[in-house]
């Protein structure tokens, strides 16, 4: 653990020290992505305009499950920042490089990519969590904040699981593979509650891609605790399932490369 906590540590300070050199590229980069959430936020707001309700949702419940949606999301998008995977790492063959050294192949790559900029969408998400607390007038148990960590941990997984998955049949191919921006494209329907969507839809949002566990179930568990509490909690155990299902895949992936060849 020391060591990969030092790797953590040197690859944040050569992180900062390029940022550092491009102040602006970094601050750029920031508010793009603000802007993106801050444009389907404004989306939220502006269908609540024309509606009351959204299903049996008001518009800060909604907000809330936005707000919670973008806390695991930013987290996961700093340190899992793998979508060129394929075309760098199989194409190019940079993956022989990342073979030869002594950490784990996955902990390598998550560093290499890391954009810790992306937290900055985790706390507005927090904050819109907050804002949305407090006009909903919710109570505050003193095992809540507890209860959140975990809840925000297993939707990482469920990310980290999901993801890993499908770049990971990048090694049983070496065309890059077109499916990663329709699972992006999925995972945003975790942003909106699960009971305004069709059955099918639900069952697949669930269980077979649980992206309603990475917005919708946990921010349920704050909302409505009575009849979503014991099923929000299922979360971690989910993230447990399909982060052990995609680190199988991908150790799988990694023991069937052969290298980029000449």
């Amino acid at each position: 653990m020391a060591f990969y906590a030092g790797l953590v540590l040197d690859y944040l300070k050569n992180y900062m020290k390029t940022r550092l050199s491009y102040r602006s590229d970094f601050w750029i980069e920031v508010l793009s992505d603000l802007l993106f959430n801050g444009l389907n936020l404004f989306f939220i707001l502006v269908v609540f305009q024309h509606t009351q309700l959204i299903g049996e949702w008001n518009e800060q419940q909604v907000l809330f499950v936005y707000g919670y949606f973008m806390v695991p999301f930013g987290i996961f998008s700093a340190f899992f920042s793998l979508w060129g995977f394929t075309e760098k790492y199989i194409v190019k063959g940079e993956m022989d490089r990342i073979l030869t050294r002594p950490a784990y192949n996955l902990v390598q790559l998550m560093l290499e990519n890391m954009d810790p900029s992306s937290l900055f969408s985790a706390l507005t998400g927090f904050l819109i969590m907050m804002y949305s607390w407090s006009h909903l007038g919710l109570t505050l148990s003193w095992y809540d904040p507890l209860v959140l960590i975990v809840l925000v941990a297993g939707s990482i997984m469920i990310y980290g699981g999901i993801y890993i998955f499908f770049i990971a049949t990048s090694f049983f191919s070496d065309s890059p593979t077109g499916i990663l921006p329709l699972i992006y494209n999925l995972q945003n329907y975790g942003r909106y509650p699960m009971t305004i969507y069709n059955k099918l839809l639900g069952f697949l949002l669930t269980w077979v891609l649980p992206f309603g566990f990475v917005g919708f179930f946990p921010a349920a568990y704050f909302l409505d605790r009575a009849n979503w509490g014991g099923f929000a909690l299922l979360t971690p155990l989910v993230g447990l399932v399909f982060l052990a299902f995609g680190l199988t895949v991908w150790n799988i992936g990694v023991k069937r490369y052969r290298g980029a060849g000449s």
